[in-house]
């Protein structure tokens, strides 16, 4: 029996360069893999849930505004998650695709190539391998991107209460846990780049 049988382990983070390993090996001309690449960014450069991302409906994405406003599908909980402009073109590449493939609006924004929704077994099965094909020897999950996000958020010197905002935190606490996850290397970098002169 494995030592770990029944515990969860934490998230490794990737690296700016080992994200965009994995980008790489999608396929940017089969429609597949560019809905891979879209599905991608959504997780990493808007720190999504898995579920929240495959509850997106096109109309959830808002380019000019570079939101996307995450739990718009239905009661509960909801908010407005940042986006930066280079991941919103790889959705903006998907969108088209699914335009031409004449899927309608109703359909999950990350949707199989019949409009189908994902499943997220597919997508727990999915990033290990693209993984292995990106030469990454780290566990990647979305839940990984997702705390990448984080630290990556927390590195660049924005507040906890910014990042819990865009994470979907109910409470400071579950932030806390993300950023406890930063390396210290990053986080000295992040102090080291301060400006004051006296």
């Amino acid at each position: 029996m494995p030592a770990n049988k029944g515990r969860k382990l934490p998230p490794e983070l990737l690296t700016t360069d080992e994200v965009r390993a994995l980008l790489a090996a999608c396929s940017t001309s089969a429609p597949t893999g560019l809905r891979n690449r879209a599905l991608l960014v959504t997780l990493y450069r808007a720190g999504l849930r898995l579920e929240e991302a495959l509850t997106l409906t096109p109309a959830a994405v808002d380019v000019a505004g570079g939101v996307v406003r995450v739990g718009d599908h239905g009661a509960g909980h909801r908010r407005l998650a940042g986006i930066d402009a280079a991941a919103l073109a790889i959705v903006e590449e998907w969108l088209a695709v699914r335009t031409a493939l004449g899927i309608g609006v109703d359909a999950p924004l990350l949707c199989t190539l019949s409009g189908g929704p994902l499943h997220p077994a597919y997508v727990r099965q999915l990033l290990p391998r693209l993984a292995l094909k990106a030469g990454i020897g780290k566990r990647v999950h979305a839940q990984g991107l997702r705390h990448t996000h984080a630290a990556e958020l927390a590195a660049e010197g924005l507040p906890a209460e910014v990042i819990q905002a865009q994470l979907g935190h109910e409470s400071l606490a579950s932030t806390d846990r993300y950023l406890r996850r930063i390396p210290p290397v990053d986080r000295i970098g992040a102090l080291q780049r301060r400006q004051w002169s006296p």
